[in-house]
């Protein structure tokens, strides 16, 4: 163990350890959520002082040769090489101090060392003065939640449009397969099943549209307005600068905040974005319901469906196969809502100048973001591509389904139709059976009049 010090006092701190007495005393301090801040936010945060570094250097409020060995230190944690010196609760600091003190220390000693100096020796890389020269916890924190947002934003994108693609695909595939529609579950008019999945992927891309659009929001970042947003003690340029390293870093389109003072207080952007996700989840949830309820059975369900098979389902009944992606899917769509709330009702809890639940609302982004993108890429890849249409079973629903007397009924007319109506329950035989039979309508005009068939939406 090595002796640290700071306004509280002496700490012991691990010898090996990159973090210092501040980290120390906030292990001690929280162990409420039982997990670690994401590590998408520490390394967000850590992009942010590499920029901040850079930009110092660049104004020349930094010595070059500590703000190279900073911005060399920020490449080795961003390689993953420094993963467990980042071991502080994710309910910490309403303000995430800990953590970036957390981060400060670690970049600091990391940056000491290779400076020729030792762990905790503050005199080389001071995590205060030299790592977080022209910060403060309240700009780099939000700032860093929307880092995070943004880079993950990614992924999710990927795995959602690969699904919608899967989705795409399908519809093409059950183009001609004509099946009976249902709304309060009841027999409705005819959809084709390719219909009902093209349906799905249009109601995706709304929801990839709504997340991308609360994305551009997140760009805005407040990093450089210190405390509370005014920039003090930072030279008028220096956000400017942040920006500049920033975006030739990432590749990104990061903006300076129109007003420092609101963007460090409002975590508005965030909750619409939280909004955004649950949105996308809702739609996801929407979808799997209805893939388990078209794939029930397999012998007294609707049926009219298979989902690819996972596993055995049941421990007691052999040969049972359960719709065990879907309800992963809902699980994990019902705890992305369940996060935004506990996000919406951060956001509204901020007090003045500034919000102290950020580590609440930033944890359960990321946890959003990442669990999203798992289950698009569960759904696309081990349901969607797999799933087969019963035509046969579609076909008898759609020509006994109570829907279709409405498309005969502008053609024959309603009273012709009640009457066959009445003929088909009494003899068992469909509607299409009796209109062939009795010759009700030429055979061309018949089919082009199921194929083309439009309901009413209710």
């Amino acid at each position: 163990m090595r002796i640290e010090k700071d306004a509280l006092g002496e700490l012991a701190v691990p010898d090996d350890a990159l973090y210092g007495v501040h980290t120390c005393r906030s292990i001690e301090n929280f162990n409420m959520a039982g997990e670690r801040m994401p590590m998408e936010l520490i390394f967000a945060m850590v992009q942010l002082k590499q920029a901040c570094a850079a930009a110092n250097a660049q104004l020349g409020l930094l010595p070059q040769a500590k703000a190279k060995a900073i911005v060399a230190a920020c490449g080795d944690v961003l390689s993953g090489n420094a993963d467990d010196q980042f071991p502080i609760d994710m309910f910490q600091a309403g303000s995430g101090t800990s953590s970036n003190m957390n981060v400060n220390e670690v970049l600091a000693n990391l940056a000491a060392e290779a400076l020729g100096g030792k762990r905790g020796d503050r005199n080389t890389v001071h995590p205060n003065d030299d790592v977080n020269m022209g910060q403060s916890t309240n700009d780099v924190f939000p700032s860093a939640i929307r880092v995070a947002a943004v880079e993950l934003c990614g992924g999710l994108f990927q795995t959602l449009e690969k699904l919608i693609q899967g989705l795409d695909e399908k519809a093409d595939e059950f183009s001609t397969i004509w099946k009976t529609g249902r709304t309060h579950l009841q027999d409705a008019v005819p959809v084709t099943l390719g219909q009902e999945f093209a349906a799905w992927a249009q109601a995706l891309r709304k929801a990839e549209r709504r997340i991308a659009f609360a994305c551009k929001d997140l760009h805005e970042l407040g990093i450089g307005g210190t405390a509370i947003g005014t920039g003090v003690n930072t030279p008028a340029t220096f956000r400017g600068e942040i920006i500049k390293v920033l975006n030739q870093a990432t590749g990104q389109n990061y903006r300076v905040a129109d007003n420092g003072i609101e963007i460090t207080q409002f975590l508005s952007d965030m909750g619409a974005f939280s909004g955004a996700l649950k949105m996308l989840a809702l739609d996801l949830n929407k979808i799997v319901n209805d893939l388990r309820l078209l794939g029930s059975g397999p012998n007294t369900g609707l049926g009219e469906i298979n989902l690819p098979p996972v596993e055995p389902g049941s421990s007691i009944m052999p040969g049972k196969i359960n719709p065990s992606i879907c309800e992963a899917a809902n699980m994990a769509c019902l705890q992305v809502v369940g996060n935004d709330a506990a996000v919406s009702a951060g956001c509204a809890a901020g007090q003045l100048e500034l919000n102290t639940h950020m580590p609440l609302v930033g944890a359960n982004i990321v946890k959003s973001l990442k669990m999203l993108t798992k289950v698009c890429a569960a759904l696309s890849e081990k349901c969607v591509c797999g799933i087969t249409a019963n035509e046969a079973v579609c076909k008898n629903y759609f020509e006994r389904s109570a829907g279709l007397p409405t498309i005969l009924n502008p053609v024959l007319g309603y009273d012709k139709v009640a009457v066959l109506v009445k003929e088909a329950r009494a003899t068992g035989k469909t509607l299409v059976e009796l209109v062939r039979e009795k010759n009700l309508m030429p055979e061309k005009e018949f089919a082009a009049l199921l194929a083309g068939s439009n309901g009413p939406s209710d």
